[in-house]
């Protein structure tokens, strides 16, 4: 790459990659384990699987959300030389990066399941639907701002989009790049 040439990704898209991945495996865990008795019995483990959930939902949307709108309010325009990534490359990307985690989410949400039928894998469900949910507020503030957010793949670490190696975003218009806001696929 030339000088002062980077790699942007879609930020919503960065969030968003974990969501579908982590919510299915979440509920395939939560189904096999509603089938086994557990410890405590089938009610008791999916009643606070459920509030494990919605736990889990709720900390994850909002973990990070302060610096995450500090990085969007001071984002800059990106350059000419900017190359943006596109949405099945991030998600790609990212997911390829995670190749072990899911996997071994999976496994423990499982095993997890012999003391607390469902429980884990309604929390790893809930960690899905809250990094969507996280997905969903930067795409609201890019749609209520005209602007889409971006970083570079270079920063970008296992910590994510938000990570401390992240020193700062990058904003090009609403039309750019082949999601749409936050992070889905663009309607032709």
């Amino acid at each position: 790459m030339a000088r002062g040439t980077r790699s942007l990704a879609r930020v919503a898209v960065v969030v968003r990659a974990g969501a579908a991945p982590l919510w299915w495996l979440g509920l395939l865990a939560a189904g096999i384990g509603a089938l086994l008795p557990g410890l405590t019995g089938r009610r008791i483990g999916l009643l606070s699987g459920a509030a494990l959930l919605l736990i889990a939902a709720a900390v994850t949307a909002s973990a990070r959300w302060g610096r995450c709108t500090s990085l969007m309010a001071a984002a800059d325009r990106a350059g000419r030389h900017d190359v943006l990534q596109d949405r099945r490359v991030t998600l790609r990307v990212r997911r390829r990066a995670r190749r072990w985690v899911y996997p071994s989410a999976f496994l423990a949400a499982v095993v997890s399941s012999f003391a607390l039928p469902g429980a884990g894998g309604l929390l790893l469900a809930g960690i899905g639907a809250g990094l969507w949910l996280k997905a969903v507020r930067i795409g609201r503030r890019e749609e209520d701002t005209e602007t889409l957010y971006w970083v570079s793949v270079d920063e970008m670490s296992s910590a994510g989009a938000v990570g401390k190696p992240v020193t700062a975003f990058r904003s090009t218009g609403i039309g750019a790049g082949d999601a749409a806001p936050g992070g889905a696929r663009r309607r032709r």
